[in-house]
């Protein structure tokens, strides 16, 4: 099989496709013969060694995101050869996902939604579950709560907005003017440029805020919670002093540390079925592009996702 690997830090030159063993899958795993594979920008930031090294030095294989078939081998009760599946495995550690041929753990899989193709499957794993543990099962969001999403245009923000509308909430989300019309798609309720007005005047009393932006967003967004709110945020969750200034304020705050949750994973299964959730995919490029695809990562400002087909 070909896997993308890289043997040094750097540009989106580093990597290179080379051919390798396939993966031996363990009693508990199964091998997926990968059809998609969604980017995410932490692996631009791990390729150039800007990010505390999860998966080593180089040479690594990159990658968690997958939308495949399941080929035959040793198989769980779970699937069957044939079986089409999706999901984010093993992260943080080293799920090696930039190949064609993947061995992941059954339980952080599940079976792909008939109505999503490989590449919107492969787009949603890692965004879906930030924004599902951020708003169910850290920010316990319930009908009826005003729920300020910063970033609503990206990857995980698009996908926040959705969720949050399908608990009750009001959304109102922070993007630049030119995503206006992109995240009033997704069914923000409101949508506050950045680029033009200040969020902390244009909004009050939300209960909860997710952020995807980090910077001092975080520490601003203190001012627009209301008494008890509660701050959840993808970037920015080892910073004690905010965490600090937060608690004496009488607020909330919590760090994401996604993880391949299969109860949350069905949960995003569930509201796909129900036509209440969709995730945008900006570009797709073929596997052997892959190097062009990271620097569409390094330049930010992606309108939903990019990815990878094999």
């Amino acid at each position: 099989m070909r896997v993308i690997t890289q043997q040094a830090l750097g540009g989106p030159e580093v990597l290179t496709i080379v051919d390798a063993p396939e993966p031996q899958p363990l009693p508990t795993e199964v091998l997926v013969r990968v059809k998609a594979i969604g980017l995410n920008p932490l692996e631009a930031l791990l390729r150039a060694g800007e990010f505390p090294p999860l998966i080593g030095r180089p040479p690594f294989i990159l990658g968690w995101d997958i939308s495949g078939v399941v080929e035959e081998g040793p198989l769980t009760y779970r699937f069957r050869p044939g079986d089409e599946v999706f999901g984010m495995p093993l992260f943080p550690r080293a799920a090696s996902a930039y190949a064609e041929v993947v061995s992941a753990p059954a339980l952080h899989l599940a079976r792909k939604p008939a109505s999503l193709s490989h590449v919107e499957a492969a787009a949603l794993p890692v965004v879906g579950l930030t924004a599902w543990q951020g708003l169910v099962d850290l920010g316990g969001v319930t009908e009826g709560d005003r729920v300020l999403v910063h970033g609503g245009g990206g990857g995980v923000g698009h996908v926040a907005i959705q969720i949050a509308k399908a608990l009750g909430a009001h959304v109102i989300a922070t993007a630049s003017g030119s995503k206006r019309k992109f995240v009033e798609g997704f069914g923000a309720d409101e949508v506050i440029d950045y680029t033009a007005v200040d969020f902390t005047e244009a909004v009050r009393d939300i209960d909860v805020v997710l952020d995807t932006i980090g910077g001092d967003t975080v520490e601003r967004s203190l001012e627009v919670l209301r008494p008890g709110g509660h701050l959840v945020t993808a970037v920015a969750e080892g910073d004690s002093k905010l965490v600090a200034k937060y608690e004496a304020a009488g607020m909330r705050f919590s760090g994401i540390a996604v993880d391949p949750d299969p109860v949350a994973l069905r949960g995003l299964v569930e509201l796909v079925e129900q036509g209440r959730l969709r995730v945008h995919v900006q570009e797709t490029f073929p596997f052997e592009r892959v190097a062009d695809a990271h620097r569409l990562l390094d330049g930010g400002h992606l309108q939903g996702k990019v990815v990878l087909t094999v």
